[in-house]
């Protein structure tokens, strides 16, 4: 996910220092005005990220103590009392992988460092109608697997299609539009359908991050009358999404920007109180597992030295950030809320001018690897966003072009194509400065 940091398009850093995991809500620091960084993601690539769950209770199995179980249930279903993602094989979507096939081939020197990315799980973005029935050929596919191993096997999708979707971006702005009609169409043609699928696989784990960007625009840039339009509508979708798509076996992550976004006590507050308002509309804070920060973006875990100045976030870095608004969720009753952090392209600070920079960043690096647990309420690192794949065209003549995607954001990687087809050159970038190495 890119997140164009509305911030006056920067978002500039401070000399203020949290240590991570302070579990204060970053309470004495203003947000600046003007400084709401928007979200842009780019459009959905064919990546496919195992992480996913199958709970023994009901919805999206909040409860319980974290850990899976690896016991085989009567009905044949692989049990969790917690983390869908503990102890299970992660997907890996073999469309994604022939995409690094077709760069191992472009780059034979390097072969055997980029063939370790082949079998590394990434999410599969379902961000047209188009796509939903692959959903039942993924799960299938991971079904074979996970009866071949007797091991879960759990399989991550997001989705991505809400009406008047990325409205303070162009780069991936979406095929529905605010009518009646396409509405009654996201509900119908794409999360009833897709919820279908899921239910058709009761005895898997499946992981969903749901709408990527829309509800963090709400909290900072209703001042772009798009998002001002698209307000009750992107509440009501995904407070639809959430109701229809929870399960037993279907563990649900809210998307929650980034710490470059929402970090700002001003703006954790603001989105925080719109979470819990499309939460009670979606039936309550147990319908979702948690959520998911940093998706295709390129913030790091980690503070480190930035050429961007923080300008008052107290939030440097991911893990701080979950932390945070961890303390501003519980304080809102919103208690016990997990995270996934995408760490595709995440390896690598200090090389953004701007921290509100999302498209396509010279000098990214891969980051760590999807593993389960990897910190303290962090149910996974995982790639969100499958490396390699594009955040927006360069094109200033192309359709869905965006200024940050073009020559006049010196961040911003020249030559790249629409958002979510391949990059080669850009994915050889970032496998070659991965953070740890491949």
């Amino acid at each position: 996910m890119r997140i164009t940091i509305s911030m006056n398009a920067k978002i500039l850093a401070s000399t203020l220092f949290i240590a991570p995991f302070l579990l204060s809500a970053c309470a004495a620091s203003p947000s600046p005005a003007g400084a709401d960084p928007g979200g842009s993601i780019g459009g959905g690539g064919t990546g496919a990220d195992g992480s996913s769950n199958a709970n023994t209770g009901s919805g999206n199995g909040n409860g319980g103590k974290d850990g899976a179980s690896g016991a085989v249930g009567g009905n044949g279903a692989f049990l969790t009392t917690g983390n869908p993602f503990a102890g299970a094989v992660f997907y890996v979507n073999p469309d994604y992988a022939a995409e690094v096939q077709g760069a191992i081939a472009s780059a034979p020197a390097n072969t055997d460092a980029l063939a370790k990315i082949k079998n590394i799980s990434t999410a599969i973005w379902l961000d047209t109608l188009a796509k939903v029935p692959t959903v039942g050929k993924y799960l299938d596919d991971a079904l074979a697997q996970q009866t071949k191993l007797q091991k879960p096997v759990v399989t991550q999708f997001v989705i991505y299609d809400l009406p008047g979707r990325d409205c303070h971006a162009n780069a991936s702005n979406g095929e529905l539009s605010l009518s009646a009609a396409d509405v009654q169409r996201y509900k119908t043609d794409y999360i009833d359908k897709i919820a279908a699928a899921f239910a058709a696989h009761p005895n898997q784990r499946i992981a969903a991050i749901v709408e990527p960007d829309s509800l963090p625009n709400l909290a900072t840039n209703m001042s772009d009358p798009r998002c001002a339009a698209s307000d009750a509508i992107y509440r009501d979708g995904v407070a639809y999404a959430i109701r229809t798509l929870s399960a037993p076996n279907v563990y649900l992550y809210l998307d929650t920007g980034h710490s470059g976004w929402l970090g700002w006590p001003d703006n954790i507050t603001k989105a925080t109180a719109i979470f819990s308002q499309v939460l009670t509309a979606a039936g309550g804070a147990n319908k979702i597992r948690g959520f998911a920060s940093n998706t295709a973006n390129y913030s790091v875990l980690h503070e480190t030295q930035e050429q961007f100045d923080y300008q008052f976030n107290p939030c440097h870095d991911e893990l701080t950030f979950a932390q945070h608004l961890t303390s501003a969720l519980a304080a809102a009753g919103i208690p016990d809320k997990h995270f996934l952090i995408d760490t595709s392209r995440n390896g690598r600070g200090g090389i953004r001018r701007q921290w509100g920079s999302w498209c396509n960043v010279q000098g990214a690096a891969i980051g760590e690897r999807p593993t389960a647990d990897p910190a303290p309420g962090i149910d996974a690192y995982t790639w969100i966003k499958p490396p390699g794949e594009s955040d927006g065209t360069a094109d200033p003549t192309a359709a869905r072009f965006d200024l940050a995607c073009g020559s006049g954001n010196p961040d911003a990687t020249p030559g790249a194509p629409q958002a979510g087809q391949w990059f080669n050159s850009y994915f050889l970038m970032l496998a070659g400065n991965a953070t740890p190495p491949l």
